[in-house]
């Protein structure tokens, strides 16, 4: 967001309304985080019982283990709960669950925010977006993203780390979160192997692969195709979509609202939309026609080059 833009959105808000959007609350954190790990652990169920069409319910534990990816970048904002521990403690669980160090993780995000889209230092980008369909398909497989994460945490543990948005003062944290990691991994695997359970690879790892395209297909729309300018109403994608999906990204949806003003918490993100659609210069109408034209567009522009 340009300086004239937040004096023009953010600074027009009166006091009353910026401290309304700006409150944090534990109730409403929790009862999100509630409804999420439940519908996980009646998923869990159905597969653990082989309950009739079970594979299936594999692939909607997927695509509700790969979603706490969207907790765990409220969490790195400090913004879904009011109590500190409560966010670092619930960034911990979700990293363990889609294989990414929380403080890593959050070095890697603010320099996103700094820099979003632009080349050389947003480090989103340096995983190039899909240019063709084999790309497309290449991505939405998340196999480079999978090996991005697993390959991270082992040369995180290993020694310095050799991304340059982790700070120096950071470095002996993120080696010990990385440590620490991969001890529970070898811990959940020695367990499962002496149990000779499979439960681990039904219930978390195969639905985690399975569930990962979902993810990918809704991160694609968040800047991809959006221009590349300092104006975060035209580098970053809002998309309007229904609740199930509002809900299961923790409102993410309204990303234009997250990057204008990131201390806003998930909760009050629709309330902040309210102030800013009248300014977005980037938006789609649902996640399945954004791929759709995204895809098509792309196709369109090989086919001139």
């Amino acid at each position: 967001m340009t300086a004239l833009e937040h004096r023009g959105v953010v600074g027009g808000l009166t006091t009353t309304e910026r401290s309304a959007l700006l409150a944090r609350s534990n109730a409403a954190g929790l009862q999100q985080l509630l409804v999420h790990v439940g519908a996980v652990a009646v998923t869990t169920t159905l597969i653990i019982e082989r309950a009739p069409f079970w594979p299936a319910a594999m692939v909607v534990q997927g695509v509700l283990l790969n979603f706490l990816f969207t907790t765990l970048h409220e969490t790195v904002h400090r913004t879904p709960f009011a109590t500190r521990w409560l966010n670092d403690l619930v960034g911990q669980v979700c990293g363990l669950v889609v294989l990414l160090g929380p403080r890593h993780f959050r070095h890697f995000h603010m320099a996103h925010h700094r820099y979003t889209n632009e080349p050389g230092k947003d480090p989103e980008l340096a995983e190039p977006r899909p240019a063709t369909r084999a790309q497309y398909v290449m991505y939405l497989s998340g196999i480079a993203d999978w090996w991005w994460r697993i390959k991270t945490l082992v040369s995180t543990a290993a020694g310095p780390n050799d991304h340059d948005f982790v700070p120096e003062r950071s470095q002996a944290i993120v080696r010990r979160e990385a440590q620490l990691s991969l001890l529970a991994y070898a811990a959940l695997g020695a367990v499962s192997i002496g149990a000779s359970s499979t439960v681990l690879l039904t219930t978390w790892l195969v639905p985690l692969v399975l569930g990962g395209p979902f993810l990918r297909g809704y991160l694609l729309a968040e800047h991809a195709g959006c221009a590349h300018t300092d104006s975060m109403f035209a580098h970053t994608r809002t998309t309007y979509t229904n609740a199930v999906v509002r809900r299961l990204a923790w409102n993410m949806t309204f990303h234009v609202e997250h990057h204008a003003f990131p201390a806003v918490p998930f909760h009050q993100l629709p309330a902040f939309h309210e102030h800013t659609q009248r300014h977005l210069a980037c938006t789609e109408n649902g996640y399945v026609r954004f791929n759709r034209n995204y895809l098509r567009s792309q196709t369109a522009e090989a086919v001139k080059s």
